[in-house]
């Protein structure tokens, strides 16, 4: 039950979905659409407050002699509800294992979950209130039906991935060597998400009072004091593989523009004076720590410059003030309007 070529996350997860139900898989709850798929376990876990909603995670203490019936029902939302005791960001708490729920999950450690990032959320969190490290061993526990080739380029930098898969015939060492999140990616971070999870802020509060970038999804950061200069190093490697080449030396037609005429319109951005050696990547990573995201990005790499296309003239202006003073590498990028480069 092998994925298809050029699938996304979301076709993964209606495929397996799909197959555990006609096959009659999964514990309660069903169905398991738009859900971890349930296993039972004898552990004794640390549990995530659904949906964060009152804080990170809880501990179960069952009551001193507990029949079966109160220990089964310690394992639901009734259960920690009744039977737990909130652990705290001050709690000091260092968790040994980590066991996360996957929708699928491939022998080399990618995983999908049920599509809302809670899981990679949850364990941001953990690294950022120093209750796990990189050492903290990720597993996750799944029907053999889940493991699939999943292709990497799904995968993303807030994605967490896992160390070993437990299935009712096997025991998985994925031996996975991609970085785990080392905290929360907060531009990834809505502010409708900041609303529903008071611990969210709050951990942002002291993030910003630590000095780290806590610009949320849609936020701009504020601009550069005078006289100073943002700078982004330059990665070291091999050309990635969504690097065009020197064929593509001609502009790409802008949204709105007549096919084949390529003529910057006022939202479009133009990004000179690029290094000889700089990457897509590299201006990529630089606009997103900016928060100034494109909705595309033509690259010109052999010419020194990009263009990147915002979805208003507002958003384009916006962008050429935030980008003021960036520089890649040594060099000082120019940047403005694509309209008035153009006049110029």
């Amino acid at each position: 039950m092998e994925p298809r070529a050029g699938v996304s996350k979301q076709d993964i997860r209606e495929q397996i979905w799909g197959y555990m139900e006609s096959q009659n898989l999964a514990d309660f709850p069903r169905p398991v659409h738009h859900r971890i798929p349930n296993f039972k376990s004898k552990k004794t876990l640390l549990v995530p407050t659904p949906r964060l909603r009152t804080g990170l995670f809880n501990k179960i203490t069952p009551p001193p002699g507990a029949t079966k019936d109160i220990l089964r029902k310690c394992a639901t939302s009734q259960g920690v509800r009744n039977y737990s005791v909130p652990i705290g960001l001050d709690s000091r708490v260092l968790v040994d294992l980590v066991v996360v729920g996957s929708v699928a999950v491939s022998e080399k450690g990618w995983r999908i979950g049920k599509g809302e990032g809670y899981a990679d959320l949850e364990y941001a969190m953990m690294v950022s209130m120093g209750a796990v490290s990189k050492e903290t061993p990720v597993v996750t526990i799944v029907h053999d039906c889940q493991v699939v080739d999943i292709p990497e380029e799904l995968v993303e930098e807030h994605d967490i991935t896992v160390d070993y898969i437990l299935t009712p015939t096997r025991v998985i060492a994925t031996g996975c060597k991609r970085p785990k999140p080392m905290g929360i990616t907060w531009f990834k971070i809505s502010l409708e998400m900041m609303e529903k999870i008071p611990i969210l802020r709050s951990l942002r509060a002291r993030e910003q009072q630590a000095g780290k970038d806590v610009t949320l999804q849609g936020e701009h950061q504020h601009l550069p004091e005078p006289g100073r200069q943002q700078t982004v190093p330059l990665s070291v490697g091999r050309r990635p593989p969504d690097t065009p080449g020197p064929e593509s030396n001609s502009m790409e037609a802008a949204p709105g523009s007549p096919p084949g005429e390529g003529a910057p319109l006022a939202a479009d951005v133009y990004v000179g004076n690029l290094p000889r050696d700089a990457r897509v990547s590299d201006l990529k990573r630089a606009l997103r720590e900016l928060g100034s995201v494109p909705l595309r990005l033509t690259w010109q790499g052999p010419r020194r410059r990009a263009f990147l296309h915002y979805p208003d003239s507002a958003a384009a202006q916006q962008a050429v003030s935030c980008l003021q003073g960036l520089r890649l590498g040594t060099d000082t990028l120019r940047v403005a309007l694509a309209r008035q480069q153009r006049d110029k």
